[in-house]
């Protein structure tokens, strides 16, 4: 009895110990706005097959015949499914640029709120004109290409370095708890409810997480009236004077000539292309090949993201103690994980291009995506390793290149695909080579050390290890 009052006891302390940390506070309530913003950007996938769809249903002896609402032909579906990201990639660079010049804590919160009101008006600007309704996806995409930017831009101010791929991979995970959520909510509400109700639910969450993001989260650890002395003086110390929030003058043609900067863009670009991939064009495969209908469609399409975030969470403290015992350094770790993720997300959907069950088709695309989840703790985070100063800077370069291939990927599969297994398998093998070449890409010219540019002022960058690791110690006695 006593043992188990013992182990209650220590359970309810390391969860108060979690609660204490408000740079953990802080990314789990990053956490939920990632998930809120993948939601609104997810959502249509789903949805569209709901708007395109006849259907049949049967309610005892009547058998109804219902005419899908929107007859769009599979060009057009891809031209809408890449809408979202015209926006997306354009104001990557300016939510980097921004959340240095005014932070990203209230940049973050808008991008995410303006894009949810916008989402209430999807059903109304759908029906209105498919074009109207295509500006407005580009609309929600540029309110939401701020908030990857904004978040690397926080955590240079709230991740002491020991923790920065742990921190932001458990924000990052957001996005994947939100996709999951978006393919079998949306399924759901669309059965039962109706598609318009899809974007009803999710805009009106959106406004909640924004009200409770103000509301708890400040700018810099120094602005928290919540945080205790030692964590703030903790993360001062481990940081160092880093000095982002007023500097005027950037150096471009050091950052547009560093390989390493290269390496994360081209990475990021061809990464999500393996992503988009997945995300626009499994619903109408599912539908294509195996015939599925809308409710088996949604529960189907959100299982890869399921382990997900799981995967990115294990990672990322797996990759923060590899380098806190110094069994790898910083820059094999990136390129290990790397690694991983590109391999066995391109031999798997190779894999799923052969597939003629559904049963190993989804579970290769679910080994997939969780691996491609260990991309995150390799070139995902290094924008933090080689320029702590302007991580968000470099994230919003690197995710200005990056999801262009959202726009590229559905139209280039609405021109190859009709309905046949080798058109699919041709999707498929074209995203295999394209994810190869960036892993390749990465391993070579990839690092993980702080960059001459970034390190003309003092930062915690180039501090020793042996001091990091021995302010970490000291840090989790004082909690």
């Amino acid at each position: 009895m006593s043992t188990s009052s013992s182990k209650t006891r220590d359970g309810n302390y390391s969860a108060c110990m979690f609660w204490k940390k408000r740079r953990n506070v802080v990314a789990v309530l990053a956490f939920f706005g990632f998930l809120s913003s993948y939601t609104l950007r997810v959502n249509f996938s789903v949805a569209i097959v709901a708007m395109t769809t006849n259907r049949t249903t049967v309610r005892g002896d009547i058998i109804i015949n219902e005419v899908s609402e929107f007859n769009w032909d599979s060009k057009m579906r891809g031209y809408v499914l890449s809408s979202f990201f015209y926006g997306y990639v354009t104001t990557q660079f300016i939510g980097g640029w921004l959340s240095m010049k005014i932070g990203g804590q209230k940049l973050f919160g808008l991008g995410i709120v303006m894009a949810g009101f916008l989402t209430l008006l999807t059903p109304w600007a759908s029906r209105a004109s498919v074009y109207l309704l295509i500006v407005l996806r580009i609309l929600e995409g540029i309110c939401e290409g701020v908030t990857v930017p904004c978040m690397n831009t926080m955590w240079s101010k709230w991740a002491p370095p020991l923790e920065r791929t742990k921190l932001s991979a458990m924000a990052i995970s957001g996005c994947y708890f939100g996709t999951v959520v978006a393919m079998s909510v949306s399924a759901f509400l669309a059965e039962k409810l109706g598609w318009p109700s899809i974007f009803y639910v999710f805009g009106s969450t959106s406004i909640i997480w924004f009200i409770i993001w103000i509301r708890f989260v400040s700018e810099t650890p120094a602005e928290d009236p919540r945080i205790s002395k030692s964590e703030l003086d903790y993360i001062s110390q481990s940081l160092g004077s880093v000095e982002t929030d007023h500097m005027t003058t950037q150096p471009w043609k050091d950052i547009f000539t560093t390989l390493p900067v290269w390496a994360i863009i081209v990475c990021n670009f061809t990464d999500d292309w393996g992503f988009y991939t997945i995300l626009t064009q499994l619903p109408t495969y599912l539908k294509d090949m195996f015939g599925y209908d809308l409710g088996q469609i949604g529960f189907l399409s959100c299982l890869p993201y399921i382990a997900t975030p799981i995967v990115i969470t294990l990672s990322g403290q797996l990759a923060d103690w590899l380098r806190k015992t110094q069994i790898f350094t910083t820059t094999q770790v990136r390129k290990i994980f790397t690694s991983v993720a590109c391999v066995t997300q391109a031999f798997l959907l190779i894999a799923v291009s052969h597939s003629s069950s559904v049963t190993v088709a989804v579970f290769c695309i679910i080994l997939g995506v969780a691996f491609q989840a260990c991309g995150y703790s390799g070139y995902g985070v290094n924008s933090l390793d080689i320029a702590p100063q302007r991580a968000g800077l470099i994230t919003g370069i690197s995710n200005t290149v990056g999801p262009m291939a959202g726009i590229f990927c559905p139209i280039v599969a609405g021109y190859i695909v009709t309905t046949s297994a080798d058109q699919w398998r041709t999707v498929f093998y074209v995203a295999s080579c394209i994810i190869l070449f960036g892993g390749a890409f990465y391993c070579v010219f990839g690092s993980g050390e702080v960059q001459a540019w970034d390190a003309k002022t003092k930062s915690a960058g180039s501090a020793s290890y042996e001091l990091l690791i021995q302010e970490s110690d000291d840090d989790e006695k004082q909690h």
